[in-house]
């Protein structure tokens, strides 16, 4: 993946909590799915799991498990 050339995997699993965090803004956000697929912090998500898949779920649980925190946080519509 390019865009996380010169990057080890130690300073993507220091950073694992900021991609989460931004995932979830731009779940907040209302961002479709094929637009967050394209962005910095699904890439350095997806990495993270094709290199340590015991450790870091796939991008797509993270976003599932985030969406319904929004969900329980919200409360009932």
């Amino acid at each position: 993946m390019s865009d996380t050339k010169g990057l080890t995997i130690g300073e993507l699993e220091a950073k694992y909590f900021l991609y989460r965090k931004a995932l979830k803004q731009l779940l907040l956000e209302g961002r479709s799915t094929a637009g967050i697929e394209k962005t910095l912090c699904w890439s350095r998500l997806q990495t993270l799991h094709h290199c340590l898949p015991r450790q870091y779920k796939s991008p797509d649980h993270i976003r599932h498990q985030l969406r319904r925190e929004i969900e329980l946080e919200q409360g009932p519509a």
